[in-house]
């Protein structure tokens, strides 16, 4: 597994990261998104969503915990997910995660909660404070990613 360490300086940079992968994103992808309460996991998935078509901003799952998004919402289906409020692996299996990969690209914030559940070919974004607004983001790349990954 390669890594890659991207600085980001502000949130317009994050929100572009996110198109950028948009573009690479496929169905049975799952994206992991790290980092601590307000590093920006939200907003990189935004940034997502937005270059998969989706109208509007979309809501942090915090409470619903999955917000599914379909075609034509979006071009392809996704399942942006927030397991902030499970406490650990044992709740995490009733959500079925892994029935989103059938057909659907899966976006995780807080996967941490999977323990050592999650995919090896998750894209695996770690997002960190960095000075005034900017972020650092290391991407552990799994070989399912690596071509697409040198494009983004």
């Amino acid at each position: 597994m390669a890594e890659a360490v991207i600085d980001l300086a502000g949130e317009a940079a994050m929100l572009d990261l996110g198109r950028r992968i948009a573009g690479h994103a496929r169905i049975g992808d799952a994206i992991a998104l790290e980092g601590g309460l307000g590093a920006g996991k939200t907003t990189l998935a935004r940034g997502i969503l937005e270059a998969l078509g989706l109208a509007g901003e979309a809501p942090s799952p915090s409470f619903a915990i999955v917000q599914p998004y379909d075609v034509p919402e979006v071009r392809l289906p996704v399942a942006h997910v927030d397991l902030y409020r499970l406490d650990g692996p044992e709740e995490v299996e009733e959500l079925a995660l892994g029935d989103y990969l059938m057909d659907s690209l899966l976006i995780i914030e807080w996967p941490d909660r999977l323990g050592d559940r999650l995919w090896p070919h998750a894209l695996r974004l770690t997002i960190e404070m960095a000075a005034d607004d900017a972020r650092r983001l290391t991407a552990a790349v799994p070989d399912a990613w690596t071509e697409r990954w040198s494009q983004i």
